[in-house]
């Protein structure tokens, strides 16, 4: 018998799921896979202090393993913090599924991952996120009540991507009066970058709002609609991150703000909804704040998504969602005045304010 050798890239990728830096103190990952179904799938559960892990199902199609687990661990992690800073009794938790949307998916997959979830007896509750609808979360509702944005008729608050939207233009307001004294968008310059269900519906709330919208998506057609239904401009610019623009907001997928782009970009404010936006947080957030350039944190303003779910938990009244995240603005000058104050990013800062709530509940929960 011939002995095998390891490369060292191999070995690489042998390093245990703990030493990784993204791992940051999970409480628990679980690896889901069906033969049958095709299913591959992965939860992570970073914390449950404050409450069961509530965060959305994504599917993607990841060039391999190790990427989709980087991207559950990092989007849990960042749902921690989100509903922390927002004051939701609810930890952090999110899932990948493994493939292409429009291609793998099928129902049977998808209700093998809700039995999945049911599995976890609730330390983990589900909910929609790029790649999967509220027609997967009805279909996951049929073998778990461990799922929210289940759609309206069967019960659920729908889809919550208004809500999200709504949070992120509050979050973006509340920038523009940081960095240039009024809130008012009017006249702003505004390039959205994704223009999916959240970045159209912030589409429309900036061109009602007299804001000149500038558009950015891999999909032609999406881009052409935004034109068409809401006078927006398609940005034919070589380089999006140099574009001449007073907000930049990403919102498609994360790390858009990285070594590569962060010198070039021109705003004066980010603002969007795409998790994650800071490629490497220690890093690319002071690098901001030295430029002057006024960073919403992104775990803070898209949350409007988990507090319009988190309803279906604790049945708010009538409405209620809408006041909740409409204080996102509140919060957002908060962090600001705070990062200021005590020399921090507003990263570092909305962070600082959130662990600080996960620290308090623990101390609660330790006394009890």
């Amino acid at each position: 018998m011939t002995s095998e050798i390891t490369t060292p890239a191999e070995l690489k990728k042998m390093d245990p799921v703990f030493g990784q830096l993204s791992f940051d103190n999970h409480e628990q990952i679980v690896f889901c896979n069906d033969k049958d179904t095709g299913l591959k799938a992965i939860i992570g559960i970073h914390n449950t202090v404050m409450g069961p892990a509530l965060g959305g199902t994504r599917m993607w199609n990841y060039t391999n393993e190790w990427e989709a687990l980087n991207d559950v661990l990092r989007l849990s992690r960042g749902m921690t913090y989100k509903s922390a800073i927002t004051g939701l009794n609810l930890g952090g938790g999110k899932a990948v599924i493994i493939g292409d949307a429009k291609t793998d998916k099928t129902p049977e997959m998808i209700t093998r991952f809700g039995q999945f979830v049911n599995s976890l007896s609730g330390k983990y509750i589900t909910a929609e996120d790029v790649g999967t609808t509220t027609e997967d979360m009805d279909r996951i509702h049929e073998v778990t009540k461990f799922v929210t944005g289940i759609s309206i008729e069967k019960g659920g608050s729908g889809n919550p991507s208004p809500v999200t939207a709504y949070g992120v233009y509050m979050g973006m307001k509340a920038a523009a009066k940081y960095q240039f004294g009024s809130d008012s968008l009017a006249g702003k310059k505004v390039l959205v970058q994704g223009n999916g269900h959240v970045g159209e519906t912030l589409i429309s709330h900036l061109t009602k709002e007299g804001a000149i919208v500038f558009v950015s998506d891999i999909h032609q057609d999406k881009m052409e609609n935004m034109v068409a239904k809401y006078g927006a401009q398609i940005f034919t610019g070589a380089d999006l991150y140099a574009a001449d623009v007073d907000i930049y907001s990403p919102c498609a997928l994360g790390a858009t703000i990285n070594d590569d782009t962060i010198y070039k970009i021109k705003a004066k404010v980010i603002a969007g909804a795409a998790n994650n936006q800071l490629a490497v947080e220690a890093v690319h957030g002071p690098i901001l704040r030295e430029r002057g350039i006024a960073y919403a944190p992104d775990f803070l303003i898209n949350a409007g998504g988990i507090i319009n779910v988190y309803g279906e938990l604790v049945k708010y009244a009538e409405g209620e969602a809408m006041r909740k995240t409409e204080n996102i603005y509140n919060t957002t000058l908060e962090i600001f005045s705070f990062a200021d104050k005590n020399n921090l990013t507003t990263q570092q800062a909305a962070m600082q304010i959130a662990e600080n709530r996960i620290a308090q509940r623990k101390k609660e929960n330790a006394a009890k």
